[in-house]
């Protein structure tokens, strides 16, 4: 991957053009899930802006090929190129498709970015009987993910987008389904975002003798499709909330990010950071997070990551339980 000046500082305001400034992707090839719309499209944009093939996932193409104009646009200004493929990961039957499919191109990646997913959704399951956002965004990325994992070229690195929503709850292994726990929203999004950090650490820890690593990203907070199943009143709320909790320990008031900010730490992370910086980590503003201690309230976190998402041991729990809920070893 590019190398980058020790000097060169990146933070919550940089965009996917600045992280990217100076960074020739020709010859690189990338899989970004999620590209028909926000941060799957501005991700897209920027690294085929900067000479990369990327290709992207989406479940519905029409929206996508519609979403994705600018993409093409600047892709054939600047020496990249673009191509969507289908992709339902709330599906495994779609999931498998699409993976045969990029295994019979047999074309390597260099990088994936596994951006799409789904937030605070009703209680609903997917095709294949999963609660809705474990389902689909890991279960469907695990499938996704182990099954071309051949394709990653050595040096390369497979990103994962999690969330500050993590810390809303472990994964739970014994009810991954709320089969027996009462539903809530909030505590499934964070039980599938933990799952996407758990699943990096795992997937890291399996392929990094081969120079394959991975990470997990926090984009930040953004006006985007994915909060569409949200009340604007609840985030209103839970905003305030926090900015109370700010104020009264010195600390600066939220900030929304641009979309172009939102996507930044997932190029930073998959083309310019330092592998073994990044490698096995969570990340958030293009640095790598530290581990924020179980007595620190949700509240009063402006940023950092939950011990029990870098667990190796829960990483391998989870890994075990996501085979056997497949049905498929890797």
């Amino acid at each position: 991957m590019t190398s980058i000046l020790e000097t060169t500082s990146y933070g919550a305001t940089s965009t996917t053009d600045d992280v990217l400034s100076g960074v020739n992707l020709k010859g690189k090839r990338i899989l970004v899930t999620g590209a028909s719309a926000g941060l799957g499209v501005e991700t897209a944009r920027s690294l085929a802006a900067h000479g990369s093939h990327v290709v992207g996932a989406a479940r519905d193409l029409i929206k996508a090929k519609t979403a994705t104009e600018q993409v093409r646009k600047d892709a054939a200004a600047n020496g990249g190129s673009f191509e969507l493929v289908e992709l339902d990961l709330a599906s495994l039957k779609s999931v498998r498709a699409c993976a045969d499919q990029l295994l019979a191109k047999g074309q390597p990646f260099d990088v994936i970015i596994a951006n799409a997913g789904v937030m605070a959704t009703p209680l609903g399951h997917t095709a294949d009987g999963f609660e809705t956002q474990f389902g689909t965004n890991h279960l469907g990325h695990f499938v996704l993910i182990n099954r071309i994992a051949s394709l990653i070229r050595a040096g390369g690195r497979l990103i994962n987008l999690s969330s500050l929503g993590h810390r809303y709850s472990n994964v739970d292994l014994e009810d991954p389904n709320f089969e027996r726990t009462p539903y809530e929203p909030f505590v499934a999004y964070g039980r599938s975002k933990t799952a996407n950090i758990l699943f990096a650490v795992a997937f890291d820890k399996r392929h990094r003798d081969r120079g394959v690593r991975a990470a997990a990203v926090h984009p930040g907070v953004i006006h985007t499709e994915l909060a569409r199943h949200v009340d604007a009143k609840e985030i209103e709320k839970i905003i305030e909330q926090r900015n109370k909790q700010f104020a009264a320990e010195g600390k600066a008031p939220f900030q929304w990010k641009t979309t172009p900010q939102g996507a930044a730490t997932s190029v930073w992370a998959g083309v310019v950071a330092p592998a073994e910086e990044i490698g096995g980590r969570y990340c958030e503003d293009c640095h790598v997070s530290k581990i924020v201690p179980a007595e620190v309230a949700v509240e009063s976190m402006t940023q950092g990551v939950r011990g029990y998402a870098l667990d190796p041991t829960n990483a391998e729990a989870l890994w075990k339980k996501s085979e056997e809920m497949v049905g498929e070893s890797f």
